[in-house]
């Protein structure tokens, strides 16, 4: 069997296995849009306090919700400064991990799991993993 003909057979055989994952897929695509969107204000509150005290440098990136670097059933996205970085997934099984603060090139971690519906909790855990972020991100 050619290479072409192989990669049609197996495209086909994944892409019939992963389409039974299809809803819950969409549900971690929202799910990462929803926090997404409250990191987005919450970097914006950070960074007018911080341009206000007098410190316009202490700037924050944010990346785009994408498909997940290691499961290709959640969606993820980052803050990073420098090297530091930590990541915000959304899962298909309905949780969402967020991952860090770690140096790039180190290990990841710490990691703490969030169910989607603990509404609460996922408040309260992302506001925490951003407090370490900002705290290890802005080290002299």
């Amino acid at each position: 069997m050619e290479l072409d003909e192989r990669m049609l057979e197996l495209g086909k055989a994944l892409g019939s296995r992963e389409a039974t994952h299809a809803g819950e897929l969409e549900a971690a695509w929202g799910k990462a849009r929803e926090l997404h969107a409250r990191v987005v204000s919450a970097l914006s509150h950070f960074h007018q306090a911080a341009g206000d005290a007098g410190s316009p440098h202490l700037r924050i990136e944010l990346g785009e919700p994408q498909l997940d670097a290691k499961h290709v059933r959640a969606v993820e996205f980052d803050v990073r400064r420098g090297r530091v970085r930590a990541i915000v997934v959304a899962k298909s099984r309905g949780d969402v991990t967020l991952v860090g603060p770690f140096a790039m090139g180190k290990a990841e971690g710490p990691c703490r799991s969030v169910d989607f519906l603990a509404e609460a909790e996922m408040g309260e855990a992302l506001a925490d993993l951003l407090v370490r972020f900002l705290d290890a991100a802005v080290l002299p």
